[in-house]
């Protein structure tokens, strides 16, 4: 079930536009720092790119023959040796320490209000919620492109998404029934292996309701393209009637 017919509102979706070269935008403190981090990251490789582009045209610029017609023999030169040691050490640390800092706040685990279990199937997911006096469990396929409606995304619809509250700490738990995948929601900084008979964990965090989507981005098989993620996040009164609902179905 897809939406709420008897909850009106309106949700913003997360995809990818087409030739989009970026990031989607962060739902998810975790992406933020994605983010933040690659645009700190690129401001040194600029740094370096355009210091290294400029000694290449000046050495060849002084070095050339017209210049410099008898060859020069430097054999050491200590300060210089230093200084490119130290340099690319010191920039090195400077990127280090933001990605240790985000790597650890990716594993903090935090007791969460809710766990969804994701199971890799070829070619499809099914998902899990155990914290109820009843499982709930449904399966989530994608929808042919004949079927989809207006407004639907082609590829990445699905007939049953994984809904969630916003503002709520969240427990992932991924495996695989089969083969090797792997669930992927760009917009909330989640990329988790799902292998079979080992249990992988995330916790997420999002920060604004919405449908955000993704896909297995583990080749699994002929119909790897045709698993897509779709995880929409509500306001705790909706998720609230979106149980009971389901809860009622069972």
């Amino acid at each position: 079930m897809n939406f709420l017919p008897f909850i009106p509102r309106i949700a913003w979706m997360d995809a990818a536009e087409p030739w989009q070269l970026g990031f989607q935008d962060a739902a998810t403190p975790v992406m933020q720092g994605i983010i933040d981090l690659h645009h700190d990251i690129f401001f040194f490789i600029v740094f370096v790119t355009c210091f290294v582009v400029w000694m290449l045209v000046r050495t060849l610029y002084h070095f050339h023959h017209t210049k410099n017609p008898i060859p020069e023999k430097i054999v050491h030169g200590t300060a210089i040796e230093i200084i490119w040691t130290v340099t690319p050490s010191l920039i090195l640390i400077l990127i280090a320490v933001p990605s240790f800092a985000l790597l650890y706040s990716m594993e903090e685990v935090v007791d969460p209000a809710l766990t969804v279990k994701a199971i890799g199937h070829q070619w499809y997911w099914s998902y899990e919620y155990s914290d109820y006096p009843e499982t709930i469990a449904f399966d989530s396929y994608m929808i042919p492109e004949e079927d989809l409606e207006l407004g639907q995304l082609r590829l990445l619809e699905v007939d049953n998404r994984v809904v969630v509250p916003a503002h709520t700490h969240i427990r992932i738990i991924i495996t695989a029934a089969d083969v090797l995948h792997s669930w992927a929601v760009p917009s909330l900084g989640i990329k988790c292996d799902a292998v079979p008979g080992r249990l992988n964990q995330v916790s997420t965090f999002i920060q604004r309701e919405g449908v955000f989507y993704g896909q297995c981005s583990e080749i699994c098989g002929t119909n790897h393209a045709f698993m897509p993620i779709v995880v929409e996040a509500v306001s705790l009164e909706n998720y609230i009637a979106w149980v009971a609902n389901k809860l009622e179905q069972a």
